[in-house]
């Protein structure tokens, strides 16, 4: 029988527990440095406001990871890991505290205090946790013994490989070289304990729990394994290295067959699930905004533009799909046709059009580029999932056509509203290959806490009116 390790949140709910008691002590603490044992009526309140860090450590378990290698983090990153979860704890209660309005009824000493204590008792919290984890996990007792079955020519490179990282929850007993008899050798400090002819026999003489299984013939390899289940052994039968596979892997079921899964970055269906719902009450959120904005600049782009109020375009989206995009119409009605006329004028090198003192444009329109008002209506595709809240930039169908192989990468996500291109300063970026290039590196470093920073970072922009003009 063989127990499969834990994976997501679970795997560390020792480390959840152990942070969560390390944050009400903190509380506690910061409590009676100001109040003492005394004021009933407040510690009630800092009962419901002890209630809420829990709440927010759960989230930032859940959407961000916070245990990821914990196990195999340096004193140092631990110090990065315990600060910024600290922080999120302080300022996740603080915003709490804003919009319910009861700031004045809680001591700054306190939470001040607090973060302080926080920080130093998850700190000191994980690094015992984490020593007691280590030994007990280098226990010989409490690991299984594993055995390495593999060729000369790669068996080397195998044993190197584990014993690289030695927090596994296995022990390495020993090694068998198939295809050659090296019995009484020792590689990488491992003994060669058996060949080909006295393998099956090291087997049944000697605790052996699981096996490592690396064999190119997968005829003779899938032999071996159901013959070393057969003996009630548990067989991890190599099928690829997966140094050797590109960033964002998995093994899966496709069907009825067992294969390795490729993408320049994999998510999980809760990320997933999580970025939808964000999306869609950010998008009602918009489109109240969106309304107010139409009530404004009805009027103005009308007269102005001799045209309709909103502009329709045909965009292309995630992986080549096609959709309608809205915006607020900020240019004259014949502006698609006088773009040719312009094209010696762009300033963007590639497959964008960019050009500064756009004639094209209304009067009323430089201000609402300026603030990205224009874009207001885009919530509207985000809310029926054409698009996201953050991605990357839609092309239009003939931007689109002209696209090389590489290019195509920047569309493997939905398209947003703003994106990482957007808030780094694409007013002067005129390259199209850099904008490539921020696309793809924000799909393959995507996470809720990247999507957030950007959000941020985009209402500073808007709000000091950086938008596109």
């Amino acid at each position: 029988m063989y127990k499969k390790s834990g994976s997501g949140w679970l795997k560390h709910l020792d480390f959840m527990i152990c942070d969560i008691c390390m944050i009400m002590l903190s509380l506690a603490l910061a409590y009676l440095t100001r109040y003492g044992f005394g004021a009933p009526d407040t510690g009630v309140s800092y009962v419901r406001l002890a209630a809420i860090f829990v709440v927010i450590a759960l989230c930032q378990v859940l959407l961000l990871n916070s245990y990821s290698g914990v196990i195999r983090r340096s004193v140092f990153q631990e110090v990065r890991s315990v600060l910024i979860f600290s922080l999120v704890e302080f300022a996740g209660v603080n915003l709490y505290l804003t919009f319910t309005r009861q700031t004045l009824g809680f001591s700054r000493w306190v939470l001040m205090v607090y973060l302080g204590l926080s920080f130093v008792a998850v700190f000191i919290g994980r690094l015992v946790l984490k020593s007691f984890v280590r030994r007990r996990m280098l226990h010989a007792k409490n690991r299984s013994r594993m055995l390495i079955v593999s060729g000369d020519d790669s068996v080397r490179d195998i044993v190197n490989n584990f014993n690289s990282d030695p927090w596994h929850e296995f022990a390495i007993v020993g090694v068998v070289v198939i295809d050659k008899n090296r019995v009484g050798e020792a590689i990488c400090g491992f003994p060669v304990v058996a060949n080909a002819d006295t393998f099956y026999e090291y087997v049944r003489l000697n605790v052996v729990d699981e096996i490592f299984l690396s064999w190119r013939n997968m005829e003779t390899g899938a032999m071996f394994s159901q013959e070393l289940m057969d003996m009630g052994i548990t067989v991890h039968y190599s099928l690829i290295n997966s140094n050797d596979l590109p960033v964002g892997n998995l093994i899966e079921n496709c069907g009825d067959y067992l294969v390795v899964t490729n993408s320049m970055h994999v998510i999980s269906p809760f990320q997933a699930a999580i970025k939808r719902v964000v999306d869609i009450m950010g998008s009602i959120v918009g489109l109240f905004f969106c309304l107010i904005a139409f009530l404004i600049f009805a009027i103005p782009i009308r007269v102005q533009s001799h045209a309709s109020v909103f502009f329709t375009q045909e965009r292309v989206g995630k992986n080549g799909r096609k959709f309608r995009l809205y915006k607020f119409r900020s240019m004259y009605a014949d502006a698609e046709d006088r773009k040719k006329d312009l094209m010696d004028q762009n300033e963007m090198d590639g497959l964008m059009f960019k050009m500064k003192d756009d004639p094209r444009i209304i009067p009323v329109g430089h201000f609402m580029r300026k603030h990205s008002i224009d874009e207001l209506p885009q919530f509207f595709n985000v809310l029926i999932g054409d698009m996201s809240l953050v991605g990357t930039r839609p092309p239009t169908v003939e931007e689109f056509q002209k696209y090389e192989m590489h290019h195509k990468a920047r569309l493997s996500a939905k398209p947003g509203i703003t994106g990482l291109w957007q808030v780094s300063g694409r007013s002067g970026i005129t390259d199209f290959e850099v904008v490539v290039r921020l696309d793809t590196k924000y799909i393959t470093n995507w996470s809720l806490a990247l999507d957030f920073q950007i959000l941020l970072r985009t209402i500073e922009i808007v709000l000091e009116g950086k938008g596109a003009e």
